[in-house]
């Protein structure tokens, strides 16, 4: 059992690793990621480097924090939606057109965490793969539920959802949606739009019993 002076200290660390992860993203917010410094950091917290490197064994170890956190929310929102009510047809769009919007905002709408997201993807691949898998079996579950419904057609719930994560990877990867915006293939407006017209296929092929 933990005594209440070391759930105190526990308590007091977890704050002050909030405190840290919370400050460091303002700043690569506002400056960038390559350009703060974990001197930057200590700065703007009152404290020394060395007190951070207490927490975090390196500015890698907070950006992998940071995305770590970003996407547990989003992992949150789709969740929710793949857990509620309503056709199986209709939360799997919405769950698409939230991966969609969410990847626009945080990836290329801010566009100094361009640099932190794209770290996170070359450091820290174990935090993605858990965020993939979490897609993964948010969609498993709806097309299960489809399939329990009858409104889809039998299918592997697990094998389908990583089928679906695969044929809309232009729309939910981050590279791959900045490689079409800066190469002018196409605009936001034009990519929502093909977005929907790929998942009318995709729920056309679901519902046919072949």
């Amino acid at each position: 059992m933990t005594s209440p002076v070391a759930a105190a200290q526990e308590d007091r660390a977890a704050a002050t690793r909030r405190r840290i992860l919370e400050v460091a993203e303002a700043l690569f917010r506002s400056i960038g990621y390559q350009k703060t410094a974990v001197a930057d950091i200590a700065r703007e917290l009152g404290m020394s480097p060395a007190n951070v490197y207490r927490y975090f064994a390196s500015k890698s170890a907070i950006n992998e924090a940071i995305a770590e956190r970003l996407l547990a929310g989003i992992g949150g929102e789709l969740d929710a939606i793949a857990d509620g009510t309503g056709p199986a047809a209709g939360r799997l769009r919405a769950m698409l057109r939230l991966l969609h919007a969410r990847h626009l905002e945080l990836f290329f709408r801010e566009k100094r965490m361009h640099d932190m997201v794209s770290a996170a993807m070359s450091e820290h691949w174990g935090v993605i793969a858990a965020f993939v898998a979490r897609i993964e079996a948010a969609f498993a579950r709806v097309l299960a539920d489809g399939v329990a419904r009858a409104e889809f057609a039998p299918v592997d719930p697990v094998a389908a959802a990583r089928r679906l994560k695969q044929a809309t990877f232009p729309w939910t990867h981050p590279v791959l949606i900045a490689d079409c915006l800066e190469k002018g293939v196409a605009d936001e407006a034009q990519l929502a739009v093909e977005l929907d017209g790929m998942l009318d296929l995709l729920i056309r092929g679901l519902k046919i019993d072949h």
